[in-house]
């Protein structure tokens, strides 16, 4: 980041960051144990995630404020601008990725004592640890502005919607080897569904970092192994 003239203008840049990067962390912790809490049926736990939530929301907020109050106050153009827009957009992906977190932590309360076949959440813990993954790298990625990493993330989507298409015959199969297992499985379904999107938004994330670092949108498309609605939205004029 370069260094600007008027210091207030670095500061508010850096209080941004600083805001997308406890964002950056507290929607880490929330898939994490969000999670956890399906895995071993915690339902304390996963009224923590959902409380965490709010917390999340409210850093959404600030970044919202700050950001507005930056344009009118700096009126940036080029690099600056779009350090401020990528801001606004990361920072809104997050909380979508908290409230997804926030989701499958609502269905393992739901859950209570319903049949739970073990060996159904294997994969779903496994989609998760690469969404986890993908979303620490294209942090870090924002935080250093690298394209490249970012690039890296972006073309990892598609390993992780192969693996959701996977679950969703591996659930269809113990639904009907097993009856008692189709109430779990249903839940699982979305839970992985939940997982899936949360890559799609780590993917935005992979996008925005391309676009404050060139200026300009990814031309290439985006690949996709699920043919499900995109996250895409435009982006503003460089």
């Amino acid at each position: 980041m370069t260094e600007h003239t008027i210091k207030a203008f670095d500061a508010d840049l850096q209080d941004l960051a600083r805001m997308v990067a406890e964002m950056g962390g507290l929607a880490e912790r929330q898939i994490a144990e969000s999670v956890q809490a399906l895995s071993k049926r915690d339902a304390r736990l996963a009224q923590r995630v959902v409380a965490l939530d709010a917390t999340i929301d409210s850093l959404q907020r600030e970044v919202e404020e700050r950001a507005v109050l930056t344009i009118a106050r700096r009126q940036p153009m080029a690099v600056d601008l779009r350090e401020i827009v990528g801001a606004l957009r990361v920072s809104n992906d997050l909380e979508r990725i908290g409230d997804l977190a926030k989701n499958i932590a609502k269905r393992v309360i739901a859950l209570g004592d319903e049949f739970n076949p073990q060996r159904a959440i294997r994969g779903v813990g496994h989609m998760a640890d690469l969404v986890l993954g993908q979303l620490k790298e294209v942090l870090d990625a924002y935080a250093r502005h690298d394209t490249g990493k970012a690039m890296v993330v972006w073309r990892g989507d598609e390993e992780i919607d192969a693996v959701n298409n996977s679950l969703f015959r591996e659930f269809l199969t113990y639904m009907m080897e097993d009856p008692r297992s189709i109430t779990y499985c249903t839940h699982l379904l979305f839970c992985a569904k939940n997982i899936e999107r949360m890559g799609d938004h780590a993917t935005n994330i992979a996008e925005t970092v391309y676009y404050i670092v060139e200026g300009r949108v990814l031309a290439d498309e985006r690949p996709k192994g699920d043919t499900t609605a995109s996250t895409n939205v435009p982006y503003p004029a460089a």
